[in-house]
């Protein structure tokens, strides 16, 4: 049997939809995808790039996850500083962090205070 990962779902507060398309749609550039139907009435927002799927849910008693936490690859170092200027230029913040060996990271927060790494390797 393989398996892999589908998606990899973060919470949101009511009303956080807007700030996650901020995060994921405009500083990561993951494109918004639609919901089905029968849970776009549950609120929140997907997006969707060529492997990696993030699900924005809503939780009515939020509180942001600060150390649990989606770690998003991309291809290589020069991609990962892009990708750093960009989510830094669109206001979130940008900690690097070399502790992991064979890899270079960042830390940030989504729009709503979730932590996210992201990294390549070194």
């Amino acid at each position: 049997m393989k398996m892999k990962l589908h998606h990899v779902q973060v919470s949101c507060p009511v009303g956080g939809e807007d700030a996650a398309r901020r995060f994921y749609g405009e500083a990561l550039g993951l494109p918004e995808v639609e919901k089905p139907p029968v849970l776009a009435a549950r609120g929140g927002c997907w997006f969707r790039g060529p492997d990696l799927e993030v699900h924005v849910g809503v939780e009515q008693r939020f509180t942001p996850a600060a150390k649990a936490h989606p770690g998003l690859l991309v291809d290589d170092v020069e991609a990962l500083q892009a990708l750093a200027t960009r989510v830094a230029a669109a206001g979130f913040p940008v900690t690097w962090d070399d502790d992991f060996p064979g890899y270079r990271r960042f830390y940030t927060a989504d729009g709503n205070g979730n932590r996210v790494e992201v990294l390549a390797p070194a």
